[in-house]
């Protein structure tokens, strides 16, 4: 069993933007094909630059805000509520044009 609790977890930058603060809840090695589980916090005008992941399968979604995802050049709104799944070489960016902090929870899965 692993117990976590977002009130005692540290708070770090994400890898594609230091300036996007997420809290891991669970990291690779913790469950199988699992690379984490996190929540991020995305402050408006943030961006978390358009990359893919060649071995790596991702699943983001939206807690609270609204923002923009970019998949492989077509965009998607994210407003609460919404679930999307961003496929090994996908090329995917995601940011908060709004006026409030998005908030995002998501997961990879190794592929």
């Amino acid at each position: 069993m692993k117990f976590t609790d977002l009130k005692t977890l540290p708070i770090e930058g994400v890898s594609h933007n230091a300036a996007i603060k997420k809290q891991v809840m669970l990291r690779m090695g913790d469950l199988a094909h699992l690379t984490n589980f996190s929540q991020a916090r995305f402050q408006p005008g943030q961006v978390a630059e358009a990359h893919a992941h060649a071995d790596m399968n991702e699943v983001f979604f939206v807690e609270s805000g609204t923002g923009k995802i970019v998949i492989d050049g077509e965009p998607h709104v994210l407003s609460p509520g919404v679930c999307i799944a961003v496929m090994v070489g996908e090329s995917h960016e995601v940011s908060n044009p709004g006026t409030e902090e998005l908030v995002l929870t998501y997961f990879g899965l190794r592929a």
